[in-house]
């Protein structure tokens, strides 16, 4: 209550709210007017088939990253953690037909529940779905860049054009080590969850759910990294939970 007797908007309090906007009205109206009338039909089907499960990108951010996927051109991609698929999908309706899509998580079962609304989209052939732990991969087509032929490019080094990483935040920075020479100069990395529900400024007694507070020192290392990394751009927004472009310029 206000000191002029004014009821005052609540702010969100709940961990996993899919917006830091301190109104729920706000944040109503943007899906309303911009994303919900544009979301193309299968990125909808996808979205209500996981809607009870907080893992999923908001439709925002799917929006966000299709579009930003345009301005640059995107061909080649990649994207670390894929669970059902939200972001996924919104990647491979943004590339050209020839577009490539890397997709690289632990498990299958969570990808496979919306494949079939990813192949109705006639977007599946884009998609080369790895199951496995990440760093593996990574570690191979970094070392053995001169022998190993992603989609028939020669070299992965510099091979990417963006690259979506929303997976296992205590190794977001072993991947960033790593996808920095992956990703061309020139070429984007995003980062999900930057912001991980708003914890990152909650204070040291603050009632936070035993998975937001494990993560949060990792995710606060991760921004303190990218702040100044000297190879990289970088730009945090407020979409989503939070999302951190990282554009390589070295």
């Amino acid at each position: 209550m206000a000191a002029n007797g004014e009821t005052q908007p609540a702010k969100h309090q709940e961990v996993g709210h899919k917006s830091l906007l301190q109104s729920d009205a706000l944040y109503q109206y943007i899906l309303e007017i911009s994303v919900y009338p544009r979301e193309p039909q299968p990125m909808k089907e996808l979205r209500e088939v996981a809607i009870l499960n907080l893992m999923t990108t908001s439709a925002d951010e799917g929006q966000f990253m299709n579009l930003l996927l345009k301005l640059i051109n995107a061909k080649n991609t990649m994207e670390i953690g894929v669970y059902t698929g939200y972001s996924l999908l919104s990647t491979a309706l943004a590339l050209p037909e020839d577009g490539k899509i890397l997709a690289l998580d632990i498990n299958r079962e969570n990808y496979e529940i919306g494949l079939p609304i990813i192949e109705k989209a006639g977007v599946a052939h884009k998609i080369d779905f790895r199951e496995g732990p990440a760093l593996p991969l990574l570690d191979q087509m970094v070392e053995d860049a001169s022998t190993y032929k992603f989609w028939d490019i020669a070299k992965c080094h510099g091979s990417f054009d963006f690259i979506f990483v929303d997976a296992d935040k205590d190794n977001y920075r072993n991947y960033h080590k790593r996808l920095i020479d992956l990703v061309k100069v020139g070429g984007v990395i995003g980062y999900d969850n930057t912001l991980w529900n708003g914890s990152l400024v909650a204070p040291p007694d603050a009632p936070l759910r035993k998975y937001v507070r494990y993560y949060r020192d990792f995710v606060l290392e991760l921004n303190k990294a990218l702040a100044v990394g000297p190879r990289v751009e970088i730009c945090q927004l407020p979409v989503g939970d939070g999302i951190t472009l990282s554009l390589r310029i070295i």
